[in-house]
């Protein structure tokens, strides 16, 4: 089955899916977009390994990390292989040198253990042909800069997000939203590390 490898784009809040949040993977040849809803709490472990913010205690992605490593254990890819109904499904392959084992799991968890373990991630053409949205990095910046009257390429449901993707990966607005969300998690240690990445972020704005 032919596939492409993508790598992951933008990550924002989002506006019309309350509670969840908007990630675009984008093709690594090609300018195809594919925009993913994805769970909070994915998308809190996918931002701070994307930010390089250091959990003090283990997440459950960093705990199956270290379980696999003790049993010399590492997963090789993740691959989505099909949608339905607007459902991306993903399955990682992992081995241990000798056997090859594949297990399906969400795209969110999937995305989220790639980062984890450093691992390529690929996605069916039939995918990207199907979803994929043409257009390219100067499109959606040149699209952000005009008035929203202007706008004459529509994403669907989908369409503010995208256009309104950060030049960071994850942008400080969103960084704020998850604080916010830990703290009403009552994740207080993890909210302090996200706090002290936003303040760093903002020092550096400062500095430019």
């Amino acid at each position: 089955m032919k596939r492409k490898k993508v790598k992951i784009l933008g990550l924002s809040y989002s506006q019309s899916q309350i509670g969840s949040y908007i990630l675009v993977l984008s093709e690594i040849k090609g300018g195809r977009k594919i925009p993913v809803v994805i769970k909070p709490n994915e998308a809190q472990h996918i931002a701070m390994k994307l930010e390089n913010i250091k959990s003090p205690r283990p997440l459950t992605h960093d705990l199956i990390k270290s379980l696999s490593d003790t049993f010399h254990i590492d997963i090789q890819e993740v691959y989505v292989y099909s949608i339905t109904e607007g459902i991306f499904y993903t399955k990682i392959i992992a081995s241990n040198g000798i056997d090859e084992l594949e297990l399906d799991c969400s795209i969110g968890d999937g995305l989220a253990l790639a980062l984890t373990y450093k691992c390529p991630i690929w996605v069916n053409v039939d995918i990207i042909d199907s979803v994929g949205i043409s257009i390219s990095d100067e499109e959606i910046n040149a699209e952000r800069n005009k008035d929203e009257d202007e706008f004459e390429i529509e994403l669907e449901d989908m369409e503010e997000e995208i256009y309104s993707k950060p030049k960071r990966t994850v942008s400080i607005e969103d960084l704020e939203h998850m604080m916010n969300n830990a703290i009403a998690n009552e994740e207080y240690e993890i909210a302090a590390e996200i706090r002290d990445r936003i303040q760093t972020l903002r020092d550096e704005q400062i500095k430019d």
